[in-house]
């Protein structure tokens, strides 16, 4: 075997454990319908799955801990004091995609997320000096953002600079907040848009036990949605605070005589309020849906008498 088809086979052993013939459930599947999480309990878990050595971690470490969730099928993170299982549940879920079972790259796992959005935000909200710093931040921006979404699921464009730029105005809300309010509605739309094959296609939907009864384009909507609100929340948020903050810190006398200090202080805020809306955005949502069978399509009603569906939503 080649290497690189042995590199494309590693996402199969590491799905599969040791029974490969046996019918499998992905483990963060089944984590994510067992632990009924509240909005509190899914951001302290992102707290954890948002730890930057994520990033970095082995495909070889990812294995092995996630042969001993193969092996333990019942494993609940809430339940079990093992120090080794609750390890190989925060590698399982911040490393491999529920929906594939296969690895994520290591630059579009969540972790990676906030080290590679925060410089981008920070330098698109700058006022520009020429039309490189006006696009070369929002063309990295988005960039990652669709492959990041593309990557975990399932255009960007310049207004706020041209809006600036046209609507030449001293008020707070035409310099700061309308370009705010248009970032994040055009990181809403990025989702919308390189997801759209989920909407039009559908998803899976399973039952309690992650069993796929079929594709659902009214869940594959829902999950798109849901996941555009939370990206909007973010990126708006994010890039909201510094501007309120810098908008009262000009005004300090600190300012007057540390005139340099205001590029720092924007930055530290950026890099304060996306690290704290991270983990919100994430867990705004769970990570497995749920949905009623009865707003489904009625092909897939007629193929199980439960209540209550499944679904990725993807991030």
């Amino acid at each position: 075997m080649s290497l690189e088809q042995e590199d494309e086979a590693q996402p199969e052993r590491l799905l599969r454990g040791s029974d490969a013939g046996a019918y499998f459930i992905e483990p963060n599947v089944r984590f994510w319908i067992n632990e009924r999480q509240s909005f509190i309990q899914r951001f302290l878990q992102w707290t954890e799955l948002l730890d930057p050595t994520n990033v970095f971690i082995s495909v070889e470490s990812i294995e092995n801990l996630r042969q001993l969730l193969c092996t333990n099928e019942y494993a609940s993170r809430s339940a079990l004091e093992d120090q080794r299982i609750q390890e190989a549940w925060k590698r399982s879920l911040s490393t491999v995609h529920p929906d594939s079972s296969n690895l994520i790259p290591n630059l579009f796992r969540p972790a990676a997320f906030l080290p590679f959005v925060v410089p981008a935000v920070f330098f698109s909200m700058m006022p520009p000096k020429g039309i490189k710093s006006m696009i070369l931040p929002k063309v990295y921006l988005y960039g990652y953002l669709t492959a990041f979404s593309i990557t975990n699921g399932n255009r960007s464009y310049l207004m706020p600079n041209f809006i600036q730029m046209k609507f030449a105005s001293n008020t707070f809300f035409m310099k700061r907040i309308l370009p705010v309010a248009i970032q994040a509605q055009v990181s809403a739309m990025n989702v919308l848009t390189c997801r759209s094959l989920e909407t039009a296609n559908g998803i899976a939907v399973m039952d309690k036990e992650g069993h796929v009864l079929g594709y659902s384009r009214i869940a594959g909507e829902k999950a798109v949605r849901e996941t555009a609100v939370s990206r909007g929340v973010l990126v708006g948020t994010s890039a909201v605070i510094p501007e309120v903050f810098t908008y009262f810190f000009k005004r300090t006398p600190f300012l007057l005589t540390n005139a340099g200090s205001l590029w720092i202080w924007k930055l530290a805020c950026t890099v304060g309020s996306m690290g704290l809306m991270l983990p919100i955005s994430f867990s705004l949502f769970p990570q497995i849906g749920r949905i009623q069978c009865s707003h489904l399509e009625e092909d897939i009603q007629s193929l199980t008498e439960e209540t209550e569906l499944f679904y990725h939503r993807g991030l």
